[in-house]
């Protein structure tokens, strides 16, 4: 046990020895304080709500055409059945397409978002690489929000 503790302790002694400046950055409060972040975050919501409306407004056709499905179901043949069908799941897919065209990992809001947003994180992070030479800071770390 006194091996391990004296081995803690050099441990110890051995990186206070080669300590580094170490700065510690809030991006979310920085991003904040810029106005053309706040600007862009607006845009996006603008165009995410948007989109969001013509997805429910497919999902609310399919549905329909399903409550529309179920109350004739019993006045139709076998084959008219099948083509509803078929016209209800086709209506379901269009809207779950369209659901990941914009929304899917690489679809217009992603693209969107990293032509709006990248420009100025890389503006912060320039100006942070700045600082940090200018003050000897060897080690930069990010404050995680809560």
């Amino acid at each position: 046990m006194k091996k391990v503790f004296l081995l803690g302790v050099a441990f110890c002694l051995a990186m206070v020895a080669h300590a580094q400046k170490v700065a510690v950055i809030d991006m979310e409060y920085v991003l904040k304080n810029v106005p053309a972040y706040e600007s862009a975050n607006e845009q996006l919501k603008q165009v995410s709500e948007k989109w969001q409306k013509e997805v429910e407004a497919k999902n609310e056709e399919a549905k329909i055409m399903y409550k529309n499905y179920q109350t004739e179901v019993v006045f139709l043949s076998d084959e008219m059945k099948v083509k509803k069908e078929n016209e209800i799941v086709a209506k379901e897919k269009e809207a779950n397409d369209l659901k990941r065209k914009y929304f899917g990992p690489e679809g217009e809001f992603y693209q969107k978002r990293t032509s709006l947003v990248k420009p100025i994180q890389d503006e912060v992070y320039v100006a942070v690489k700045q600082v940090a030479d200018t003050k000897g800071v060897q080690v930069v770390l990010e404050r995680s929000s809560s």
